[in-house]
């Protein structure tokens, strides 16, 4: 009689077994909360695309990252939503900013031991909801915007943010961002550069939440197309080139293959956003009893982490993190 010399559900036959011989372990220092705060709001919001996720005031902001930490989410990245939007975005950069206000609460109240980053785009803070300065024929001009970037990230690191990460998919935004820190005297501040970010149907519930649905067109002509895989690996090696520390794959279930490549291919940490959408329909799909919500989200996250990816930005760490 012939015997196989392995049989893997050997190890498969106990929950202490499969943890012992598990490839991949997903812990809560992977992941980062994104969360929002709202000039002018008298107590937080609810999103209604986003259950569970809320516009914050500046002190409820400080509740839910006490609340945070309190359950070993030790990492944040802050997007803003001023009073006043303009079409050059001046909330950005503004000293009194509400993100710049947020970041010297936050390192105020935790000091080193919360990593707090910060979104460098304009979309949040323009009238016309696009991620750059626009010209009269309605393009995005792409210099103009990295000028704004520079300003918005110099800003950021005086307020007194642990990482910068410009998400808005201009051309030279990493190297832009880099000479300004660098001149300033914010060497040793790092960039976290949103590399392979696509034109993504499953953005809708943020753009809800930060307020930035764009006011005409859409932002195909910046945003990667979903048919490219070899041209995010360009985008990612010219964002490394330009020193990026970190580089990012938004959105991350659909783009999986892209992740491992990146990260095959880089030795940089990878970064990966599960985006507003995947965790919008993740949360429908789960109140309509159709999947189990809890187990579901885990293994949207462990295979976010299999495929490369050494941290996550998701709308689920403050309920996962307990189940560590």
């Amino acid at each position: 009689m012939a015997f196989p010399t392995h049989r893997p559900r050997r190890l498969r036959s106990t929950p202490a077994l499969r943890k012992l011989v598990a490839e991949t372990t997903l812990t809560r220092d992977d992941l980062i909360a994104p969360l929002f705060v709202k000039e002018g709001l008298n107590d937080s919001e609810p999103i209604v695309s986003m259950p569970g996720i809320e516009q914050h005031t500046l002190s409820t902001l400080r509740k839910e990252v006490n609340d945070l930490v309190n359950v070993g989410i030790n990492s944040v990245i802050l997007f803003g939503i001023p009073a006043h939007k303009d079409g050059v975005g001046s909330g950005g950069d503004a000293p009194d900013g509400i993100v710049q206000q947020a970041i010297a609460e936050l390192k105020s109240d935790h000091g080193d031991n919360l990593v707090v980053i910060t979104d460098d785009c304009l979309d949040e803070y323009t009238d016309h909801g696009h991620c750059g300065i626009i010209r009269e024929d309605g393009s995005v001009d792409n210099d103009a915007t990295l000028e704004r970037y520079a300003s918005i990230a110099l800003a950021q690191a005086r307020a007194g943010s642990d990482m910068i990460a410009p998400s808005g998919m201009m051309d030279g935004q990493v190297g832009a961002i880099r000479h300004a820190l660098d001149e300033n005297g914010f060497t040793q501040l790092p960039i976290m550069a949103y590399s392979a970010k696509y034109a993504s149907g499953e953005y809708g519930p943020f753009r809800d939440a930060a307020e930035c649905a764009p006011s005409f067109g859409d932002r195909r002509s910046y945003q990667m197309d979903k048919a490219n895989a070899r041209e995010a690996l360009i985008e990612t090696e010219l964002d490394i080139s330009e020193g990026a520390d970190i580089v990012m794959v938004k959105p991350a279930l659909a783009y999986l293959d892209i992740i491992k490549a990146i990260h095959d291919l880089f030795p940089e940490p990878v970064a990966a956003y599960h985006v507003s959408g995947e965790y919008a329909m993740l949360k429908a799909a789960a109140a309509n009893g159709w999947i189990d919500g809890q187990a579901v989200a885990l293994e949207h996250l462990t295979s976010i982490k299999r495929a490369g990816a050494s941290l996550i930005l998701t709308y689920l760490a403050k309920e996962v993190a307990p189940l560590f």
